[in-house]
């Protein structure tokens, strides 16, 4: 079981790069001091899978200003995923590297993995500068992902990762928080009921 602030299971496969049309491999451990964006989801040549890249295509240039890499992951080859961005004219337009899953240990080790379909769950998850794991969501195959709360979440992990709290205090988001806000400055002891 994988665990928020713990580090995330490193990795080693095959990515489809459709910018470069190439296949490469990725490796997890040559992302530290990024920020690393895994998006999960069921298959290639599927429907809310293609509206989910092109959401994330039209948001690559964010991430990419705040240090972030996204790479999309399911249990389908380099192959499948090369034919995909070839095809599909919502992925044709995506820079995001697809990450060939086809053993399903990737899609296991974080927990992903649908033991009825043998296919990746849709989800997210995203890794700090460290290779720790600070976010992770799984959730329904038929409801694509927000990208504005993905980019939200990033933010904030951001804001928290840098800002480093005095003795005594955390420094957490409040909920609904945008970026711009003031995030929370809580002293431990003597906040206790105060929020």
């Amino acid at each position: 079981m994988i665990e928020i602030g713990k580090e995330a299971p490193v990795f080693r496969a095959k990515a489809y790069f459709p910018e470069s049309k190439e296949i490469k491999e990725v490796d997890l451990g040559s992302y530290r001091g990024k920020w690393v964006i895994l998006t999960f989801y069921p298959g290639d040549f599927t429907f809310v899978c293609a509206t989910d890249l092109e959401a994330l295509t039209e948001s690559y240039a964010d991430f990419e200003k705040n240090n972030a890499v996204v790479f999309g992951v399911s249990t389908d080859s380099v192959f499948s995923h090369k034919a995909w961005t070839e095809t599909s004219p919502r992925v044709k337009k995506s820079p995001i590297p697809l990450i060939e899953d086809f053993t399903k240990s990737l899609t296991s080790n974080y927990g992903f993995l649908n033991a009825e379909t043998g296919a990746a769950r849709r989800g997210l998850v995203i890794i700090d500068p460290e290779g720790k794991l600070q976010y992770y969501a799984v959730f329904n195959d038929g409801l694509g992902k927000d990208v504005e709360h993905i980019k939200t979440a990033l933010l904030g992990l951001k804001y928290i990762h840098d800002t480093p709290a005095k003795d005594g205090h955390i420094c957490a988001i409040p909920a609904n928080w945008k970026p711009g806000k003031q995030a929370l400055d809580i002293d431990v002891v003597n906040d206790i009921g105060k929020l």
